[in-house]
């Protein structure tokens, strides 16, 4: 089964990978109870994570809470192996707004037994994605993110309030994957995550980039 994600002028990549980053947002480290790390926290997502933004959005009915989570998201142009903070620009193909949909209640079980939480954050339809879009590096580095539930805010950031920037993020990652193209950065949430239900609406932009609405279904619902 073959999973691409959409540009603006009609194109398709198909991505081999989602790589994630987690605790890049100060308050969001905050409101999680974690600690600053020195580098990236990072997790990978399956392709079949992933699923358009702007259709209903499925999420499993019988394993706890699904947290919702905005996140500016990039997609590489080429092969990236070893890539230097100043040549990351010359790698990007464009960017887009995803959702890291989380099991929450799976995840902290998970942290209390000391095990892997590739379960929480890797199930289908766990990475909902906007159509990307091109823009230069300097144009998304200033960008408000903004998620309403039921017309109610619930996350609002700024992507320069990032700990570890995109350079450094890319240039970190393609030092341990190498990065295929059409393969996706998730870049980390600011504060204000929880959970999703069945009947929810929900209105997510990152200002200057891009601007979703969708409604949330459990599986199997009609």
């Amino acid at each position: 089964m073959k999973i691409s994600i959409q540009f603006e002028d009609g194109s398709f990549k198909e991505p081999t990978k989602i790589v994630a980053v987690g605790r890049n947002y100060h308050e969001h480290i905050k409101e999680m109870h974690s600690e600053k790390t020195e580098s990236p926290v990072l997790f990978i997502k399956p392709t079949t994570a992933l699923c358009d933004i702007n259709q209903t959005l499925k999420i499993p009915e019988n394993m706890g809470l699904v947290h919702h989570e905005i996140e500016l998201a990039i997609c590489i142009s080429d092969l990236c192996r070893n890539v230097s903070a100043e040549q990351v620009p010359g790698f990007i193909a464009g960017y887009g707004l995803a959702l890291d949909l989380t099991l929450r209640d799976v995840q902290a079980e998970a942290k209390k037994k000391g095990l892997p939480w590739a379960v929480a954050k890797g199930f289908d339809g766990s990475c909902p994605v906007s159509v990307f879009k091109k823009k230069d590096l300097q144009q998304v580095q200033n960008l408000d993110l903004s998620l309403k539930l039921n017309g109610i805010q619930k996350q609002s950031g700024n992507t320069s309030q990032m700990i570890f920037s995109i350079p450094e993020l890319i240039s970190y990652i393609s030092g341990i994957y190498t990065l295929l193209p059409g393969d996706i950065i998730l870049t980390g949430t600011p504060s204000g995550v929880g959970p999703l239900n069945a009947g929810d609406s929900i209105e997510a932009e990152i200002k200057n980039l891009v601007s979703v609405k969708t409604i949330v279904e459990h599986h199997g619902s009609a």
